[in-house]
């Protein structure tokens, strides 16, 4: 006979994990359940060729994880996760050999840009000075007053059409602004996109882009152990297809997207919530290859080296033409490239001549071509004679990585278009959109605000939409690792 319990969740990415560590630090009886043979959806890794080297799966770098409520109160440094911060956040090469560089350091950011130094900090500096309170406003899913209201004008002066791209004079600025609008993997330019541009730019030059120490799997393993500390359980190869399965817990929530709801829920949705539901839009998708090299990446440019981000897309309207044909649903041979090479951040990660480079191409949601050459060609534009220090690669397919995690729909890694209506608006326009009509059953991933990244806020904030509504808890419990109790 199957125990009650208080909460089951189905799903242990990020947003799982973090829905888990706070109910459970809450004082209820949790339980998780994982589909997979290992926890940590987009926070797993693999030693895909060899087994001294480790292989970021899906996310790498962590810009969200060092800035967002959740994680500066879970405190991942005091449990053991050193995020290592890269000489360059993030480095963006153009076609002639210039680069545009992301330092931590804004003087020395403004100082590489010449002459457009001044309008990047003009843009910049303002929302560093109030960055806390501009992650805090995002994270929260916009559903309180800000705590900061200037930094949330700071934030609207810069989304007027086409103001952050206003006023540079050379071209090597705005594709480095470009570049990063590029992570809301839609539309360019757009004002969601502009949004993600501030927010993931600024935190380059205060929280900064880390990579945590070893992989990203070490952030999953220190929130399940503090799972495991307070009393929950983690059921790995436990595949829900019905929320039938669950009737034993108090509380349902679900790290999933609206698709799988409506499959979970079996029909007894109403008809109205669950015709919005369908109506949620899934965005491009994300075609993935792994490399095992022999010798760090030959950048024309060797300053792209320093970066833990390289940004491959050439200039801004370049991006914006070929971010455009993604969302059309077009495929292209040069799409926008994310690459990540570990190793120049976390020499660690190299062992014996051997090192990994992760790398994903936007693509249109579904695509079902092979990404290793195609990946392989738009690194060696940048860096000529990659091909010949590759050992080994393996790739996924848009179309594949929904195998490998049903949230990717079609490859979509955000769970959901990042338009700007789905930006407050997911997976439906409600003041809790965490609580679905079904009493006691609740959305915790991506496709709930405030969206994708690893920063655990949707799974927080699900949680305590949970505590509220089905336990009657209204105090946020502590999360810290020395810290018991709930705080007043």
């Amino acid at each position: 006979m199957t125990q009650t319990v208080d909460a089951a969740i189905v799903g242990t990415g990020p947003n799982g994990l973090a829905a888990a560590v706070t109910l459970a630090r809450a004082g209820l009886r949790v339980e998780l359940h994982e589909a997979a043979a290992s926890i940590g959806g987009g926070l797993r890794g693999e030693a895909y060729f060899d087994s001294d080297v480790r292989h970021d799966v899906c996310s790498a770098v962590h810009p969200m994880a060092a800035a967002s409520p959740f994680f500066r109160e879970f405190d991942l440094t005091a449990r053991g996760v050193e995020l290592l911060g890269p000489e360059i956040g993030y480095a963006h090469p153009l076609d002639d050999g210039r680069a545009g560089l992301a330092y931590p350091d804004l003087d020395a950011t403004c100082d590489g840009l010449g002459e457009d130094g001044r309008r990047w900090r003009q843009l910049m500096e303002p929302l560093v000075e109030h960055s806390t309170g501009l992650v805090d406003f995002i994270m929260s899913g916009q559903r309180s007053l800000p705590g900061d209201p200037a930094a949330v004008l700071l934030l609207a002066a810069r989304l007027l059409p086409r103001r952050a791209l206003s006023g540079f004079r050379g071209d090597v600025a705005p594709a480095l602004l470009a570049g990063v609008a590029a992570h809301a993997v839609g539309k360019l330019p757009s004002l969601a996109a502009d949004a993600v541009a501030m927010l993931l730019g600024h935190l380059a030059h205060a929280t900064g882009w880390p990579l945590p120490r070893g992989g990203s799997e070490r952030i999953a393993r220190v929130m399940a152990d503090d799972v495991r500390a307070h009393g929950g359980t983690i059921h790995t190869g436990s595949h829900i297809t019905s929320l039938r399965q669950l009737d034993h817990a108090r509380a349902v929530l679900l790290d999933t997207t609206p698709t799988q709801l409506l499959t979970l829920a079996e029909g007894r949705l109403p008809a109205g919530y669950a015709r919005q539901l369908r109506r949620f839009r899934y965005g491009p998708g994300a075609t993935k290859a792994d490399f095992l090299v022999s010798e760090p990446v030959p950048w024309t440019n060797p300053d792209v080296g320093r970066a833990g981000t390289v940004h491959l897309g050439g200039s801004h309207t370049a991006i914006a033409r070929r971010e455009r044909l993604a969302v059309r649903g077009e495929p292209t041979d040069e799409p926008f490239v994310l690459l990540v090479e570990p190793a120049a951040t976390d020499p660690g990660r190299a062992h014996k001549g051997k090192r990994p480079v992760w790398a994903y191409a936007h693509v249109p949601n579904g695509d079902p071509r092979d990404p290793v050459a195609l990946l392989r060609s738009r690194i060696e534009k940048y860096a000529p004679g990659f091909g010949d220090t590759v050992l080994a690669a393996r790739g996924v397919a848009a179309r594949d990585y929904e195998s490998y995690n049903p949230n990717y729909v079609g490859g979509d890694i955000g769970a959901g278009a990042m338009t700007l209506y789905q930006s407050l608006a997911r997976p439906v326009p409600r003041l809790d959109p965490w609580r679905t009509p079904l009493p006691g059953v609740f959305l915790c991933s991506a496709s709930t605000p405030p969206g994708p990244g690893v920063h655990g806020m949707c799974g927080h904030l699900a949680a305590l939409s949970a505590l509220r509504n089905r336990f009657g808890v209204r105090e946020a419990p502590a999360l810290g690792p020395t810290a018991p109790g709930v705080r007043a």
